[in-house]
């Protein structure tokens, strides 16, 4: 099993923070369609390119990245380095997992999720109703992983360990106005997991959009450039949720609206590694910019929630 979080990571989030699924009504909290798409500035409009997502050209250290119009010759080129095609290996793989709760490693990560939510208080098994308070479908969080696999448990485990202020104050829905009934925070993370994964399109022979190509490129600079792209995702969402004062009907909607500000963010010239999206700020706020509260946070309704992974998107 990949290790859940680097040391170094976590010393360095940790110390400079000091300072797939369904609500009531059955198709609102699933993985949205393929809609939401970022759109740039150019002096030809986005339509005449093979992605409206993606600028003209991008340069950022592959050895071949480009695009013409797409009247005229649409095609992506990318000749990966020796490092860039391990990196894409092992994440491929990393998707690949299905979550086994009879593995010891996987039973030992949720655990270890446990742990790092609820510090202070013992956990009486891996099937219990205490799992629902952490926002699972029910008193086995083993049935909701789905589509997600074993990345999503890992994802949460990271964003827990490293960037642990801004995990507790999603998890416990500290920060501004929450709805009367909220999204349940694990199986919100299970869907942007599978966001993301859609988002890259990794199983495609060739990329649609410059997202995947920017991604990999990433990754040969950080292994973990995935996780922490979950991690400003969780933090977009949750932002965006609270402007609109949203409620669980609207998940669908701040999920889309999440995926294309990130993909907008992925494709600015000046953003190489995962630390200079512009989002990525929201990890590293302090305590008190956070605006979190102690006491009257609403509590998500658990019991009528249920995962659905859409793999349409």
């Amino acid at each position: 099993m990949k290790a859940a979080t680097n040391p170094a990571r976590e010393s360095e989030g940790n110390g400079r923070m000091k300072a797939a699924t369904n609500p009531v009504r059955g198709d609102e909290l699933r993985s949205p369609p393929p809609s939401s798409k970022s759109r740039f500035s150019n002096s030809i409009a986005s339509s005449d390119y093979t992605s409206d997502v993606s600028p003209k050209w991008i340069m950022r250290g592959l050895s071949c990245v480009w695009i013409k119009p797409k009247r005229i010759y649409e095609r992506v080129f990318t000749n990966l380095t020796s490092l860039q095609e391990a990196r894409l290996k092992g994440l491929r793989h990393r998707m690949s997992i299905e979550f086994d709760p009879k593995l010891n490693d996987h039973q030992e990560a949720l655990r270890s999720l446990w742990n790092a939510s609820y510090p202070n208080e013992e956990l009486h098994g891996l099937i219990s109703e205490q799992w629902k308070q952490m926002g699972w479908q029910g008193k086995d969080p083993s049935t909701d992983f789905r589509g997600a696999g074993f990345i999503s448990l890992e994802n949460l485990l990271f964003f827990a360990k490293t960037f642990s202020v801004s995990f507790q104050s999603l998890l416990n829905k500290q920060c501004g106005k929450r709805a009367s009934w909220e999204y349940p925070f694990a199986v919100a993370g299970l869907n942007i997991t599978f966001m993301i994964m859609q988002m890259l399109d990794l199983d495609s022979s060739k990329p649609s959009t410059f997202v995947r190509p920017v991604l990999i490129q990433m990754l040969a600079g950080d292994e973990e450039a995935f996780d922490l792209l979950y991690c400003v995702a969780f933090m977009i969402l949750d932002k965006k949720w609270l402007k609109k004062n949203a409620s669980y009907m609207q998940f669908n909607e701040i999920l889309r609206s999440t995926r294309a500000q990130l993909e907008r963010e992925l494709l600015l010239d000046d953003v190489l590694r995962i630390e200079n999206m512009p989002s990525f700020r929201l990890l590293m706020q302090e305590p008190h910019e956070l605006q979190c509260r102690d006491d009257k946070c609403a509590k998500p309704l658990f019991s009528f929630f249920f995962l659905y992974i859409n793999t349409s998107m």
